[in-house]
C-alpha cells in the first residue's frame, strides 16, 4: 500500500508539474490581455525587472502570476537588461515577444513631418502640439533657438529641412529642430557644391533665400526650375524680383489673405517691388526640390510669369507678352 501511495503521489506531482508547465507555456505564447490597438506602456529609467512586472499587472496589461514572469525572464536571459522607454502593445502581442522587444529597445518611433513651405513660426506651432516631446522651446525667441542649434547670426527662417523625423517619447523638441537644421546644412552644402556654372549667387545662404521664394511661388514640381530661371535672369539683369510671397512675408500678421496695391507700394525689407535683389532672409522652409531648382534653374528667356488660375503659370520673355497674359488669365479678357 505504501508503494502504491508513493506511486500515486509521484504521479500526482508529475501531473501537476505537467499542468503547470502547460499553463506556463500558454502564458508565454498567448496574447496579453492588455494588448490592443494604440495601447502603450512607459517603462521608467532605472526600473527593475520586478518593478516592470508590477507595472504590467497594475496597468492590467497582464494578469499572470509574477512567478511566471520571473521564470520567463530567466528563460530569455533578459532580466536586468530591459530598456526604458515607450513600447507599443499591439493586438496579439505575447509576453515572450514583449520582453524580446524591451530587451532590444524597440521603443515606439513617432513621426514628425515638416511640410515644404512652412515658416519657422508654423514649425514651432506644430512642435508645440507634439505632446510626447519634452517642450523646451516655448518662451524662447527665434534668435535664441537658432543660436542653440548652431545658427550663429540668429536668423532661424529657412534653415530647417522639410522632411519626416523620428522621435521617441521623452525627447526634446529642440532635438528634432537640431536634426532638421543639420539635415538642411548637409543638403545645402551638397547642392551648392554641385550648382550649375551659370548660377549668379554668392553664397549658399542666398541660394536658401531664392529656394524659399521658389517654394512659395508654385506647388508644381515641373515649374520650380522655370520660376528659378526667371528670378535668376532678373537678378542678372538688375531687375527687381517683384514677387508677392516676399511682400506677404514682410506684412507679418498684418496679412489678411489679400494683397492690395498699397501693400505692393509699402516699403519693408521684404518688399521686392520696392527693393532690389533678394530679401534679407528666406521667407519659408524650402524643400529639396526647391533647393535643387534654385541651384540648377532651367535655361530660357522668360522674365515674367503669371498664374493661370489652375495652379500653373504662363511664362513670358517680354513685358508686352506678360501684359497680354495678365489680361487673359487675371483680368479674364482676350488680347
Amino acid at each position: 500500500m505504501l508503494r502504491v501511495l508513493i506511486v500515486l503521489v509521484l504521479l500526482g506531482v508529475v501531473g501537476l508539474g505537467i499542468a503547470v508547465w502547460r499553463d506556463y507555456r500558454h502564458f508565454t505564447d498567448s496574447p496579453l490581455p492588455g494588448a490592443r490597438a494604440d495601447a502603450t506602456i512607459d517603462i521608467a529609467r532605472g526600473a527593475s525587472y520586478r518593478d516592470i512586472v508590477r507595472q504590467l499587472r497594475r496597468e492590467r496589461v497582464s494578469r499572470a502570476a509574477p512567478l511566471y514572469w520571473r521564470v520567463l525572464g530567466r528563460e530569455l536571459g533578459v532580466a536586468g537588461r530591459l530598456h526604458a522607454g515607450e513600447y507599443a502593445l499591439p493586438p496579439g502581442l505575447t509576453p515572450r515577444e514583449m520582453l524580446r522587444r524591451m530587451a532590444a529597445g524597440e521603443v515606439v518611433q513617432h513621426r514628425f513631418t515638416i511640410v515644404d513651405g512652412w515658416t519657422f513660426r508654423q514649425l514651432r506651432l506644430a512642435l508645440a502640439n507634439e505632446s510626447g516631446l519634452a517642450q523646451t522651446l516655448p518662451g524662447l525667441s527665434d534668435e535664441e533657438i537658432a543660436r542653440r542649434v548652431g545658427i550663429d547670426d540668429g536668423r532661424a527662417e529657412g534653415w530647417f529641412l522639410p522632411e519626416t523625423y523620428a522621435w521617441v517619447k521623452g525627447e526634446r523638441d529642440i532635438d528634432v529642430v537640431a536634426r532638421a537644421h543639420a539635415a538642411m546644412r548637409k543638403a545645402l552644402d551638397r547642392l551648392w557644391a554641385a550648382r550649375a556654372a551659370d548660377v549668379k549667387l554668392d553664397t549658399p545662404y542666398q541660394a536658401l533665400i531664392l529656394a524659399s521664394i521658389v517654394e512659395k511661388e508654385t506647388g508644381r514640381a515641373e515649374e520650380r526650375p522655370l520660376i528659378a530661371g526667371v528670378f535668376m535672369r532678373r537678378l542678372k539683369f538688375g531687375m527687381r524680383l517683384q514677387t508677392d510671397p516676399t511682400v506677404i512675408y514682410g506684412m507679418g500678421e498684418g496679412y489678411d489673405g489679400n494683397i492690395r496695391r498699397r501693400d505692393l507700394e509699402t516699403d519693408t525689407p521684404y518688399n521686392t517691388y520696392t527693393r532690389d535683389g533678394l530679401p534679407p532672409t528666406p521667407i519659408a522652409l524650402p524643400g529639396l526640390p526647391a533647393l535643387e531648382a534654385a541651384l540648377r534653374p532651367a535655361p530660357g528667356d522668360a522674365l515674367y510669369f503669371v498664374a493661370r488660375g489652375d495652379g500653373s503659370h504662363e511664362f513670358s520673355p517680354t513685358l508686352d507678352a506678360h501684359n497680354r497674359a495678365v489680361r487673359q488669365y487675371q483680368l479674364r479678357k482676350t488680347p
